[in-house]
């Protein structure tokens, strides 16, 4: 296994700072074993934190998981997330259950609100940490929370067990940086980064095609890709979960884990892409 960075969870777990996501896996039957030896071939490498929701192929990426992980779960950090209207009470236990029964296994590392529903926070954390009590899972989180919606988390009892927030972040989408990275840093709660090679959001199309991305590329002799991810992960507290179509793309985003980014060259992306000065709306896919 390559040794891969890690990011420190409150309650003091270390994960990989490059996990494996899975949107739209599993959707195409035939590409279920590339699929799956892609998903293998990542876990080899050190890519163990595998994210999947019941929402993505309405339960089909988590099967396919499931077929990818068989004898491997100790190794692994897996990730699933419940749809809002189904996070409290029967149904919060009912959807971990099946969640579970589809990626084979007797329990989450993690569990996250989708997003933010019209449960309220109340029930959503006391049926969460009834699911630590029974052991079906770990820990749990959020997803798609800006800052206001993490205040109104924290203020109600238990909310301050939340481990993780995962919200859309890269390059060319840096909306997070202004507000809501800086409260969670404050309140210790680490950041899961889903498109972080700008498959969406405020600033979304080719990243790679800009010269000051390019440069930095060929100063460290890597892809340009390796370059986005190398930068969202530049942090100790930020975790990126991009998915990969192929084992040379799971193999090439492994590389990136290392890629330490100079001072200069932060200083050069962060010219081409600046950070914003003002709030700005969470972006959202």
């Amino acid at each position: 296994m390559s040794s891969i960075k890690t990011v420190t969870l409150p309650d003091g777990t270390l994960v990989p700072a490059l996990g494996q996501g899975t949107w739209y896996m599993g959707d195409d039957k035939h590409r279920e074993q590339e699929e799956i030896t892609t998903l293998q071939r990542g876990i080899e490498l050190g890519l163990t934190l595998i994210d999947t929701a019941e929402m993505y192929g309405n339960g089909r990426s988590e099967l396919l998981i499931g077929k990818a992980i068989k004898g491997l779960r100790d190794k692994l950090f897996l990730v699933s997330k419940v749809y809002p209207h189904n996070a409290g009470g029967r149904n919060l236990v009912n959807s971990c259950e099946a969640s579970l029964k589809r990626l084979g296994t007797d329990y989450l590392d993690l569990y996250l609100l989708h997003w933010r529903g019209q449960i309220p926070y109340e029930e959503t954390v006391r049926g969460m940490e009834a699911l630590i009590q029974a052991g079906k899972i770990k820990r749990w989180g959020v997803s798609n929370l800006d800052d206001e919606d993490m205040q109104d988390l924290l203020s109600v009892r238990g909310g301050s067990k939340c481990a993780v927030n995962q919200v859309l972040y890269h390059l060319g989408s840096r909306g997070i940086e202004y507000e809501l990275l800086p409260w969670q840093r404050q309140h210790g709660i680490p950041t899961m980064a889903y498109c972080p090679l700008a498959q969406a959001g405020a600033l979304q199309g080719d990243l790679t095609a800009d010269s000051a991305v390019k440069q930095v590329a060929q100063e460290h002799g890597v892809d340009p890709y390796q370059i986005l991810l190398a930068w969202c992960i530049r942090h100790d507290d930020i975790i990126a979960i991009p998915k990969a179509s192929s084992v040379a793309h799971v193999e090439s985003n492994a590389n990136a884990a290392n890629i330490v980014l100079t001072a200069a060259q932060r200083d050069l992306l962060d010219q081409a892409f600046p950070a914003p000065d003002y709030p700005v709306p969470l972006d959202i896919v």
